[in-house]
């Protein structure tokens, strides 16, 4: 007997038109045409298994839909034709952030940002659980959001992407009678800001989770923002993926109507095509004005955060710009 017991003791050879076959999936399945099986098609794909339809995915289980990952999960378009597992829900409904909160109510389009639902630490998550349904709000699409009331009458700021928080929580600390809208979709991120807040006593700090572009276009009222900011967003350095970076004319067109006259809109980058970039689309936009001649020199009120020190270890220069909405 051999001594490794995965390998099967000797015997007598089989003949071919008996012999199991094995499979792409690693079973043993009775070879085409042998009396332990009928024989397959011929036109049956190389990766599919027997008594497998001809337009299920190997691995998919038999009563799976199409749109289903094996898991359960449906799938989602990305915009460009292409499916992406849909994000699962970390939380139970209004207890944090949803996993998807505009679902299929509004049209699909190319998206500027990734979820990223990494690790949530055990403090981010008792966060969420305590604090989202008092400072969190989902962006849906489906109602309007009353900014005089949910920030009990302060002038409120949009801040489109925070990371984990710790720049914004200052800038609310230090300005504490301007309100924050901050919207990101990583959620220990989201977390972490809410526990910062909670911990410094900010009031002034409300978390929105989901599609910013949904947020402007379908939540708030026109004129209803002091100001935007976008710190650091990702650069989508290849060619290719210049369509997904989110400071457009398009984007811009409509944050301008977000905008109250006399707001400012404030951009930062280390990436230098893309501070090219947001300078030319910014400076096109006519109902903006630029308050300098090109970028603006690094504001006191915009926090020097990690990131921007890892990006100017690896020698990136940080580009500020700054533009204030015309009056109407």
């Amino acid at each position: 007997m051999s001594d490794n017991p995965a390998t099967p003791a000797p015997g007598p050879a089989s003949s071919p038109a008996s012999s199991p076959a094995s499979g792409p999936d690693g079973a043993q399945h009775p070879a085409e045409g042998s009396a332990e099986g009928p024989a397959q098609p011929l036109d049956r794909r190389l990766d599919q298994r027997p008594g497998q339809r001809i337009d299920q995915r190997p691995g998919q289980r038999i009563d799976q839909r199409p749109d289903q990952q094996a898991d359960g999960e449906t799938t989602a378009d990305d915009g460009e034709g292409r499916s992406r597992p849909a994000p699962k829900a970390m939380f139970p409904d209004g207890t944090g952030p949803a996993a998807d909160p505009a679902g299929s109510h509004h049209e699909r389009r190319i998206r500027s940002f990734q979820p990223r639902r990494s690790r949530v630490s055990p403090g981010q998550a008792d966060a969420l659980r305590r604090l989202w349904p008092k400072w969190g709000l989902d962006i849906d699409g489906l109602s309007k959001i009353d900014l005089a009331e949910l920030f009990e009458g302060r002038p409120v700021v949009l801040e489109i992407g925070f990371g984990m928080g710790e720049a914004t929580a200052q800038m609310a600390a230090d300005d504490p009678d301007t309100g924050i809208l901050a919207c990101d979709v990583h959620t220990p991120g989201q977390g972490n800001l809410l526990g910062l807040a909670e911990r410094n006593g900010l009031s002034n700090i409300r978390v929105a989770n989901g599609d910013a572009i949904i947020l402007l276009r379908e939540m708030l009222a026109p004129g209803s923002l002091a100001g935007l900011r976008v710190y650091f967003p990702d650069p989508w350095p290849k060619k290719r993926h210049h369509k997904r970076r989110l400071i457009q004319p398009e984007f811009v067109s409509l944050v301008t109507t977000r905008l109250a006259p006399g707001a400012l809109v404030h951009c930062a980058t280390d990436w230098e095509p893309y501070a090219e970039q947001m300078l030319e689309v910014l400076s096109a936009e006519p109902t903006l004005e630029n308050e300098h001649s090109g970028y603006a020199p690094r504001p006191d009120f915009r926090p020097f955060t990690k990131f921007e020190g890892q990006g100017l270890d690896k020698g990136h220069v940080v580009h500020d710009l700054l533009f204030r909405r015309r009056p109407a």
